[in-house]
């Protein structure tokens, strides 16, 4: 990928209202569920994880469903939890951020001919 491709899929990731919207409710489901993991004591599970598994759905479950092809070993495991819920919210993060720019209809701007 060339800098400006790269630069095109950060701004659309990251600096798309629409996009800054979604990363911030999950940054806030995510302190959210630290809080309640660290501070609250409970006498059985909570559910506060099942938000941030609801805000990254659907692209989570095509990651642990591609997780089980590799087997039990690697889908079980904490550490590839921890790389395909980041993942997974970056790829919507993308997409709502490419969405958005689609409804609104901006292109490239116009290039004259022979330049």
């Amino acid at each position: 990928m060339t800098t400006r491709q790269l630069r095109t899929v950060a701004r659309l990731t990251f600096r798309n209202p629409a996009s800054l919207v979604y990363l911030g409710l999950v940054a806030a489901a995510a302190v959210f569920l630290t809080a309640d993991a660290l501070f609250v004591a409970h006498a059985d599970a909570s559910f506060a994880g099942a938000w941030l598994f609801l805000l990254s759905a659907p692209t989570i479950f095509v990651f642990l469903i591609g997780g089980d092809l590799f087997g039990e070993a690697v889908s079980e495991s904490v550490w590839f939890l921890y790389v395909a819920l980041p993942v997974s919210v970056l790829i919507q993060s993308f997409a709502l951020g490419w969405f958005s720019r689609l409804l609104r209809g901006v292109s490239r701007p116009a290039r004259p001919q022979g330049a």
